[in-house]
């Protein structure tokens, strides 16, 4: 009887090194803040009642899991093997060696006589070289990124005093919330800007956390001129093409309808329009010189006054004279000749005196007009100075 406790403690010494746990890591070098997928893979044949495994925290790494333990059986080298796995995201924080480990799973066993006792089995660490992240600022590493902006109206056709709400969600795989950026400045001169609240939400997968950043802004412009609100470029680290990538926030034009119309329809004035526009310019200009005129002395608000008539581009006198010459009334048309004739002399304005000769010939039959000089032309002679 002895002779078989040897045996005896060889089987059992067989059963407990069948036990085992391993941490399983893929061949990579990461760069910081990438997700690293560890496995813990525990293999037991022995009656296990109790478990408790806590992985370890270190301040090398941020970590999460990914989804519930597994727990299922297996053939291994010939017998019914009890499979343990516990899938983890291990995110480096710095550049340089990074060790992952060691792990406990504390158990409680049935032994053959019914009896429970404690068994640790441990997982050895592993290790990695962990590489700079290869850009400035927060460093953002994922499988995929991706910005969707939607605008409550079009930004560049705003109606009078509308606000704009723009709202940016950003959804990254494989990325924990602290990575991704913060919410960007949208400020401009312009622009009276108000954020509400960020909202930053994460989900585990079996490929690792989707992270979700809602941005929101109420947006309007100060005077309505129309501008562009610049766009934001985030960059990141694409894991499965392993290089630097751009997310863009697109640029946006920026500005009230009104404004745009007003500027645009300048030259859309109906006729009424344009006249009560230059008038109003006119009774300005004329109201400012009087103002100047007022405060000289007599002699020379005269010569202002003159001055003044001599410049304006409206001849009430001469427009009677054409009247008169279309209606082909000669004595009205000599009348209004007189007083034309009379203002531009007053005026110091060129006047020859020969002016009114041929209408004189023509009016009162005097010698010397020039034969077949009619009334028409007699008219017209009396636009000719100097």
């Amino acid at each position: 009887m002895v002779k078989w406790i040897p045996v005896l403690l060889i089987l059992l010494a067989g059963g407990a090194h069948a036990d085992s746990l391993r941490l399983e890591v893929p061949r990579m070098r990461p760069v910081v803040g990438e997700m690293v997928p560890v496995t813990l893979r525990g293999e037991y044949t022995s009656r296990i009642a109790l478990e408790a495994l806590t992985f370890p925290n270190s301040e090398d790494y941020d970590w999460m899991q990914l989804a519930r333990d597994q727990w299922r059986d297996e053939e291994i080298g010939g017998r019914t093997v009890r499979v343990f796995e516990r899938r983890i995201a291990v995110f480096p924080r710095k550049a340089g060696p990074l060790e992952i480990g060691p792990v406990t799973h504390r158990l409680t066993v049935v032994r053959p006589d019914t009896l429970r006792e404690p068994l640790d089995v441990t997982a050895p660490p592993v290790r990695l070289d962990v590489a700079p992240f290869p850009a400035e600022g927060t460093p953002l590493a994922a499988h995929g990124l991706t910005v969707e902006d939607t605008l409550s109206a079009a930004p560049g056709a705003l109606r009078d005093g509308e606000t704009l709400v723009r709202r940016v969600t950003l959804t990254a795989d494989g990325a924990l919330p602290h990575l991704l950026p913060p919410r960007p400045a949208m400020r401009e001169p312009w622009l009276i800007s108000f954020a509400a609240p960020e909202r930053r939400e994460m989900r585990p997968s079996p490929t690792g956390p989707v992270t979700t950043v809602v941005w929101e802004w109420h947006l309007r412009p100060k005077t309505g001129e129309p501008g562009v609100l610049q766009g934001v470029s985030i960059p990141w680290f694409d894991t499965l093409a392993r290089e630097m990538r751009s997310a863009e926030i697109a640029a946006i034009p920026f500005g009230y309808a009104s404004f745009r119309d007003n500027r645009t329809g300048a030259g859309g004035l109906s006729g009424g329009q344009a006249g009560v526009a230059l008038l109003a310019l006119a009774a300005g200009v004329v109201a400012g010189l009087m103002v100047v005129v007022a405060g000289l002395s007599p002699r020379r608000r005269e010569d202002a006054w003159r001055n003044l008539r001599r410049l304006l581009p409206f001849d009430p006198t001469r427009r009677a004279l054409k009247r008169a010459i279309r209606h082909g009334d000669l004595p009205a048309v000599r009348r209004a000749a007189e007083r034309y004739l009379h203002r531009r002399r007053e005026l110091g304005l060129p006047v020859s005196g020969r002016e009114t000769a041929a209408l004189d010939a023509v009016l009162y039959g005097r010698t010397g007009a020039a034969p077949g000089v009619g009334a028409d032309k007699a008219a017209t002679a009396l636009f000719r100075h100097g």
